[in-house]
């Protein structure tokens, strides 16, 4: 997409010498930072960088300790997100902020309900928001409760809502991290219509080519300071990376397997594993395949192929599901979800903030909320021998906060990621299950991430791993399925996989009677 240059447009807002500081923490550091309008202005930066704290200032959720804000010029101050609205910044947080009871219409038009005499009118309301899912390509009923949608669904929703109001300045705070290539489109042209109608764009991101594709101005923080500034035409993604990190970021690799002679060991077999969906035909159907002991295999298709709901049934959340699952010697049957972890399976799922965290309890409750049993003697539980694995944990993992004791809420998305990992290892697990693991966090915590995960593998734990993202698959699994419709389509080894063999296989069709054979691109 050709760029424009500075001068072609006009600065709307700026956020000259902001400072946050929390407890124990200076988030930002006099950060400058210039909004654009009818242009998307990236910002950039590892997880902890300061991106969201930023955003929350300029949307009213957060105040500066020290600094101001100019919105055509003049100062302003937003005590709340309704004086940020009322001004027309809108946002669209990183984590969904969705209420899981109400239906779509009901989430998009919260607060703010279209009434009459005193009346809600939820016909309206329904217009409204069907309109809005046709504009966003996503044939969704507006009555749908948002609990029964897909991870990128709800996602689409939160976009929804942000363009049902009437903004000047949209904040997007990774918008694209649980949706599919097509649905990203979509919102690449919704993201050309609100530029071309003046629209300033705030856009963060971790996915650098992405930025690229859309940006036209790219703000660089690290480590809570302005890093670097320019027009999005005269860069490339080595340029962000070095302004970004500040230091070499090794590439995700395929290391060879090294567990011992017993590597060949089966610990997870799957047969005939098929999940009837409500209404008639199945979300997954004949599923087979093993998993062996210090391998990892991946799961690639797109969304809705049935990849989240096979760990699912892996966990025993469907007892509706037939088929076998053999974990070591033992077939499961009606295992609850306790047993399983106390057999070995553990999963690390894809909404780590909802499913994977509490969020009112510190770092170090978190890691050892799965398992304290562990930890009790007699009748109580050994604070000495918790502390140990804690600290352990995370020395491990590279967990980066001052104290175990901090809350949660204050780590970044990568270490936040790994505490979830980090909990689900002090299962001791056999088989570890990794919903998008990468979901959400920068290149230097993607880059930890894979190698806890080959570090593992070297040490024969087994791993099952689901991803979206392809550049993933080519590097650090040993074999990876395709799911197609609930069925696999596919199946290639690391040295034989490329790029075309797993996008033909993703988009085989449901009638297809037999997998694309293994190791082979279908060309």
């Amino acid at each position: 997409m050709q760029q424009a240059r500075p001068e072609a447009h006009r600065t709307v807002l700026v956020a000259e010498q902001v400072s946050k500081r929390f407890p124990g923490t200076l988030a930002l550091d006099r950060v400058d930072f210039t909004v654009y309008d009818g242009a998307v202005n990236v910002l950039i930066g590892e997880n902890g960088a300061g991106k969201s704290t930023l955003m929350k200032i300029l949307a009213g959720v957060e105040r500066p300790t020290s600094g101001r804000l100019l919105l055509d010029g003049s100062p302003v101050e937003f005590k709340s997100t309704r004086e940020a609205a009322h001004a027309g910044i809108g946002i669209i947080f990183q984590e969904l902020n969705l209420y899981p009871n109400l239906d779509i219409s009901e989430n998009i038009f919260v607060t703010r309900e279209m009434t009459r005499t005193g009346v809600v009118q939820h016909r309206a309301q329904e217009k409204v928001t069907r309109d809005l899912l046709a504009r966003l390509e996503q044939p969704l009923e507006p009555t749908t409760l948002v609990r029964d949608l897909r991870m990128g669904q709800q996602q689409i929703v939160e976009i929804a809502k942000a363009l049902s109001r009437n903004v000047r300045i949209l904040i997007m705070d990774e918008p694209t991290s649980a949706l599919t290539a097509a649905e990203t489109e979509a919102l690449f042209r919704i993201i050309r219509d609100l530029k071309a109608h003046g629209v300033a764009i705030i856009y963060i991101s971790h996915k650098l080519e992405e930025l690229l594709t859309v940006g036209d101005y790219v703000t660089v923080l690290r480590d809570g300071r302005l890093a670097a500034t320019a027009p999005a035409a005269s860069i490339n993604i080595s340029w962000i990376i070095d302004k970004m990190v500040g230091r070499n970021v090794n590439a995700p690799h395929h290391r060879a397997r090294t567990v011992a002679d017993d590597s060949d060991q089966t610990v997870l077999e799957i047969k005939n594993l098929s999940l009837p969906r409500l209404g008639g035909g199945f979300t997954l159907e004949g599923v087979s395949f093993a998993l062996k002991r210090g391998e990892i295999l991946a799961i690639f298709g797109l969304m809705g192929a049935g990849r989240t709901e096979l760990f699912e049934c892996l966990m025993g959340l469907h007892p509706e599901a037939s088929g076998q699952i053999r974990l070591g010697t033992r077939n499961l049957r009606h295992e609850a979800i306790r047993q399983r972890i106390d057999l070995g399976l553990m999963l690390v799922p894809e909404d780590r903030q909802r499913l994977g965290l509490v969020q009112k309890l510190s770092v170090a409750h978190n890691i050892t909320l799965a398992n304290l049993k562990r930890f009790v003697t007699s009748f109580w539980i050994s604070e000495r021998l918790e502390m140990e694995d804690i600290r352990a944990m995370m020395r491990d993992l590279a967990i980066k906060t001052r104290t175990p004791q901090h809350p949660i809420t204050s780590l970044s998305g990568g270490n936040q990621q790994k505490v979830v990992v980090a909990k689900s290892l002090l299962t001791r697990p056999k088989v570890l299950l990794l919903d998008e693991p990468t979901r959400g966090i920068d290149v230097g915590a993607k880059a930890e991430i894979f190698e806890i995960m080959n570090r593992l593998a070297e040490q024969g734990l087994a791993i099952l791993f689901v991803s979206s993202e392809l550049p993933e698959m080519l590097t650090i699994p040993d074999r990876i399925l395709v799911l197609s419709k609930g069925k696999i389509t596919g199946e290639f080894s690391h040295d034989k996989v490329t790029e075309e063999a797993l996008v033909l296989a993703a988009g085989a069709r449901q009638q297809t009677e037999h997998p694309v054979p293994a190791n082979r691109p279908n060309n």
